[in-house]
């Protein structure tokens, strides 16, 4: 089977690289390279093919890649002291409220 060939591949499998690559070029990434990142995520979800043939068939296809999107926030706030996430909050709730007054004279 030459590099490329998707035959080993599902409908379902496809129809979510479609969808994964749609993400991507609608973020301005280029379609060869939406292409690429789609099939290497659905190779990451359902670890390849699931056609007979392609081995594995019959396992579930998870959606595990759209996990790690949760996990990547919040890092930075939690790597910071009580003292220093309060001070950022304050500052945020007076520029709120200088923006509100602001806002509210037009």
């Amino acid at each position: 089977m030459p590099r490329g060939d998707k035959s080993a591949y599902t409908d379902k499998q496809e129809r979510k690289a479609d969808h994964i690559a749609e993400g991507y070029e609608a973020r301005g990434v280029s379609e060869k390279e939406a292409e690429r990142r789609a099939w290497a995520t659905v190779n990451k979800d359902d670890g390849g093919g699931k056609n007979p043939g392609g081995s594995g068939r019959g396992k579930k296809t998870g959606h595990p890649a759209a996990h790690t999107g949760g996990e990547k926030g919040g890092k930075a706030s939690a790597s910071r002291s009580a003292a220093e996430r309060s001070a950022s909050a304050k500052k945020a709730a007076a520029t709120r409220k200088r923006n509100a007054e602001h806002h509210a004279s037009h």
